[in-house]
């Protein structure tokens, strides 16, 4: 285990949902923080209220000289890199914004941290599941593989589950590292290329890929319509809308709390031994979005309001997505540890007494 007291760390995105409890319990472990964000108005509002445990730079990955001068006066040991453009449906109508953010920005980090005197010991990324696309499935075979992306054409007729070249239904399986990526939107490719810049640029530090699951919990943004579908959920319950269920309702999602992903975070910089790999960060369970929907209408006392499986569906979606964690329990020493069913109570009540969404309605 390497202690992180004393250690000088540079998180981009550290303003944001995760990054910022990250900066809070790494400060708590005494480390000294340095947080670059560009504080994206669709994500903190207009007037945003941080409650951060380091320096705050604001810049944006895009602007490489900014980016060098944050580096260069952070010095750090070691970098989170969280910065960055989220959002299937929202990537595939803004695919230049996601390169630019994703790619680019990451392409920005890596020259800054190269022209350092001293570079960092270790790169931990903020990476997706969505690089699998799909994810695993089993076919009547019993082999085991990625299919291609659901088509828009099967989409519009109905037809939401996946299938083999025989036309035999694919059964779902939790997706382990070694599945080969097949990215099946925008968001997902761009969040590869980040591993592979990172991983293909020679360099010095090594680098942790850190694979997120469905992210959740309070402190989401409620405000971003391309944030968690339970956060939009809650906004959606609680301006008394009726939730609309995409497909046919069997979407299922691997939710993971936002402090359990923290801790994985912590854990990355500590395990000396996790320099070079790779880690599925989730729950290792599916839940369906339409329990998740009926849960949290049922902790608002709104299961009157209902909830309507609308058929409607987005190209990139998935449609099911649960991860195989053995190696982050046995490498990182890490495991999720809150019940989905009590965080997404968690994420209710502070729904509840948001100030910025009081703020917004008022308005």
């Amino acid at each position: 285990m390497t202690a992180l007291q004393g250690k000088r760390i540079l998180i981009t995105g550290g303003a944001g949902f995760i990054g910022s409890r990250l900066t809070r319990a790494l400060a708590s472990a005494g480390a000294s923080v340095v947080i670059f964000d560009n504080l994206l108005e669709q994500v903190h509002g207009p007037a945003p209220e941080l409650d951060l445990a380091g320096e705050l730079i604001r810049g944006d990955v895009r602007d490489a000289a900014a980016l060098s001068a944050a580096v260069q006066h952070a010095r750090p040991d070691i970098v989170y890199h969280l910065a960055a453009e989220t959002g299937t449906g929202q990537s595939a109508d803004e695919p230049s914004r996601y390169a630019a953010v994703n790619v680019v920005g990451c392409a920005n980090l890596i020259e800054a941290l190269k022209a350092l005197d001293t570079p960092p010991q270790r790169v931990v990324l903020a990476a997706t599941r969505a690089v699998y696309g799909e994810g695993a499935y089993v076919d009547a075979d019993g082999l085991t593989f990625a299919p291609e992306p659901r088509s828009v054409e099967a989409m519009a007729k109905g037809v939401f589950d996946l299938f083999d070249a025989q036309g035999r239904v694919l059964t779902p399986a939790a997706t382990n590292e070694t599945l080969p990526p097949r990215p099946g939107s925008v968001y997902g490719s761009t969040k590869l290329m980040q591993e592979y810049l990172l991983q293909q640029t020679p360099a010095p530090w090594d680098v942790v890929v850190l694979r997120l699951q469905n992210v959740y919990g309070p402190g989401q943004s409620l405000r971003n319509p391309y944030t968690g579908v339970l956060s939009i959920f809650c906004q959606q319950a609680m301006a008394g809308q009726t939730l609309q269920i995409y497909e046919d309702g069997e979407i299922y999602r691997d939710f993971i709390f936002v402090d359990d992903v923290v801790a994985a975070f912590v854990a990355a910089a500590r395990r000396q031994e996790a320099g070079g790999r790779l880690f599925n960060i989730g729950s290792g369970e599916a839940s369906s979005i339409l329990a998740a929907a009926d849960m949290i209408l049922e902790d608002l006392g709104l299961v009157d309001q209902g909830r309507r499986i609308s058929g409607a569906y987005r190209a990139g979606d998935i449609r099911h997505a649960v991860a195989d964690v053995t190696r982050a329990h046995a490498e990182l020493g890490w495991s999720a540890q809150v019940p989905f069913r009590d965080g997404v109570r968690q994420l209710v009540e502070w729904a509840r007494t948001d100030t910025s969404m009081t703020a917004t309605k008022a308005r």
